[in-house]
């Protein structure tokens, strides 16, 4: 199977339609790291309004999720089907060994 038709495009907004709850555990901390990455810090993560099932499923990964620095629901912009994330720095890799003597 090709991964790359799987690919979905870092920016910083994530629309969820489409996906099931049980399908976002693995995605959103694998979107949040590349989003990192790209330095995007700020994510609005579109659920939709539906009945819920899908927002509470996000909001619940987001309070577990070391990089969520925190979360707004609603979004700003989008109303109820969208919930800003606010990701926590990328720490900056030490180029110091703590081996080397």
């Amino acid at each position: 199977m090709d991964e790359d038709a799987h690919r979905i495009p870092i920016t910083p907004e994530l629309d969820l339609h489409g996906f099931r709850p049980s399908e976002i555990g693995e995605l959103l901390p694998e979107y949040f790291a590349e989003c990192l990455r790209e330095g995007i810090r700020g994510v609005r993560v579109i659920h939709g309004k539906g009945t819920g099932a899908l927002r509470e499923s996000v909001h619940s990964l987001l309070r577990r999720l070391p990089e969520v620095q925190e979360f707004h629901y609603p979004a700003s912009q989008g109303n109820w089907g969208a919930t800003w994330v606010i990701l926590k720095p990328h720490a900056p890799e030490s180029t110091t060994d703590p081996t080397a003597g």
